[in-house]
């Protein structure tokens, strides 16, 4: 892209409203920051598939090895709505997805033990380890450390994001501590199975996520990918990695951090040129980012809770959603 349109405004749809958070949450300021949908979007996926559920899930579509560009997009568009999105959009969605993950039931071939895509736990662990993935990026490779204040905001609105999923709001911790507390209750229940080291190596290549890139722009590729496989190691606590059998030197932990804080400030120095990296990432996340990174109004310029966006749209909550479909897919799945 040529210098000159690179310094015009693009062209950008405003959203229909600010969603569910708007320009003075704690939510807009971490996530738009170019750490959030790289380093922490990344780390989200990698550290979720430690739930045997959830990788179970995984390897049975096999959609993160078939079709890895794919699932990426839209994966990273989902994240971005529930932070970014107006709120008809961002409920249809959420409403959408449990749909999808009605099909995900099954039995875990090394556990025994049965899964479901929408069990309240597995989809607390998923909004935990993506919230918190998002916030420790920025903390690490961004401006840094929120304030106690920016922090309790954080997790609350965090449980107003829980809303769009099938688990419990007040399951949502409130502090950094509770976070801790939550993790040590998971540990005894993850497991670094073949299947989630397997899963977890391959989502740790950027280069799987990315376009096709002309030859010439392979050793950038490269090493654009293998600094984010060190970042988002950097970013996992010694037991994660022991679990997961990801080996990763205290030097490299120590030397990736100056190389990412200025790397992403500099792309966080121009909206436009943060708007086109995320534009070769995510294509779909584009015009949800752009307004918001743009600062263009919304069409109405109101924040509304999620029950008010249900009541509007006529939506049943998460836990409530496709009641019928999702028992006859129980039904079919574990008749005998």
């Amino acid at each position: 892209m040529a210098l000159p349109s690179l310094l015009r405004k693009p062209a950008i749809t405003p959203h229909e409203d600010y969603g569910f958070f708007g320009p003075d949450s704690v939510t807009w300021k971490v996530w738009s920051y170019p750490t959030s949908l790289t380093v922490g979007f990344q780390r989200a996926v990698v550290v979720e598939e430690l739930d045997p559920a959830l990788v179970a899930s995984v390897d049975e579509t096999h959609a993160i090895f078939d079709r890895p560009r794919t699932r990426y997009d839209r994966t990273l568009q989902y994240f971005a709505l529930v932070a970014f999105g107006d709120s008809s959009s961002t409920s249809r969605a959420a409403d959408m997805l449990v749909k999808v993950h009605s099909r995900a039931v099954g039995t875990d071939p090394v556990t025994g033990n049965r899964y479901d895509a929408n069990d309240p736990k597995s989809q607390l662990w998923i909004q935990l380890t993506g919230w918190h993935s998002i916030l420790k990026a920025y903390e690490m490779y961004g401006p840094g450390r929120l304030t106690d204040e920016e922090e309790a905001q954080y997790w609350a609105e965090c449980r107003v994001a829980a809303e769009l999923q099938t688990c419990a709001p007040e399951d949502i911790p409130r502090t950094r501590e509770g976070l801790r507390a939550y993790y040590e209750g998971m540990r005894p229940q993850l497991l670094g199975s073949d299947l989630a080291r397997n899963a977890m190596q391959h989502l740790l290549r950027a280069d799987v996520m990315l376009p096709r890139m002309p030859r010439v722009l392979a050793p950038a590729t490269w090493l654009v990918s293998r600094a984010l496989r060190v970042a988002t190691i950097a970013t996992m606590p010694r037991w994660m990695r022991e679990m997961a059998g990801l080996r990763q030197s205290r030097v490299l932990d120590v030397a990736i951090r100056p190389v990412m804080r200025v790397s992403f400030a500099l792309v966080n120095a121009h909206r436009r040129i943060k708007l086109e990296a995320l534009t070769v990432l995510s294509p779909l996340t584009r015009p949800v980012v752009a307004p918001i990174l743009y600062g263009v109004p919304p069409e109405h310029p109101v924040v509304r809770t999620p029950a008010e966006a249900r009541a509007l749209y006529g939506y049943d909550r998460p836990a409530e959603a496709h009641r019928e479909l999702r028992a006859r897919q129980q039904a079919r799945i574990f008749a005998g």
